[in-house]
């Protein structure tokens, strides 16, 4: 028993894990409904609760996994701290979705649809706050004028090339350059070796 819910027995694994597979296959689904089914998805991970230990764990890193195949949150943010920081809530929250559904106008199967949506949606706006709170910390626009202050200065004492600014903001935003878009924004481009012609000495 893991509070009051009380997983699946263990010779109906299989069957819910297939269609845990099924269901949330990212390649069946839009961009759109994939962002909400990383939310239904850490649900029903607990719900079957396949390990013995860790299963918090593992959904969790499966979340910021699939958000992040979404194009979802970075490395500078998770939505498993905003979970750890409403821990009540997302107890809580995670107890109703747990719930058997509430007649027949409350999905088709045997938990609750309604309950699923509201998990959803406190998971989401969990997602949303730690966007907001990590925008305040970092300051983006702020960041990107002290970053802009920094390359003038070396780049006027020689320590970096003409052209940094741009391959670093791009860095910054992105989160990683791919390498023939470099030339592109320093303006720099790759050095080719001179092909020099071979002439054999003369004889004697």
């Amino acid at each position: 028993m893991v509070g009051t819910h009380i997983p699946p027995d263990e010779t109906a694994l299989p069957s819910l894990l297939l269609r845990f597979e099924e269901a949330y296959a990212p390649e069946r689904l839009s961009k759109s409904i994939r962002i909400l089914s990383a939310a239904a998805a850490h649900h029903r991970l607990l719900w079957i609760h396949p390990f013995y230990d860790g299963n918090g764990r593992v959904a969790r890193l499966m979340s910021h996994a699939m958000l992040l195949r979404c194009g979802v949150g970075s490395s500078l943010w998770s939505v498993a701290r905003g979970l750890a920081r409403n821990a009540d809530r997302y107890k809580a929250a995670l107890a109703r979705a747990d719930e058997p559904r509430h007649g027949d106008l409350d999905g088709r199967g045997y938990l609750s649809d309604r309950m699923l949506r509201e998990f959803t949606r406190f998971f989401l706006d969990t997602c949303i706050d730690q966007v907001d709170l990590m925008g305040s910390l970092l300051q983006p626009p702020e960041l990107l004028r002290r970053m802009e202050l920094y390359v003038d200065d070396e780049v006027a004492a020689g320590r970096l090339p003409r052209g940094s600014l741009a391959l670093l903001r791009e860095a910054f935003l992105a989160g990683e350059v791919e390498r023939g878009r470099a030339a592109d924004l320093t303006g720099y481009r790759e050095r080719r070796g001179r092909q020099v012609p071979f002439r054999a000495a003369p004889p004697g």
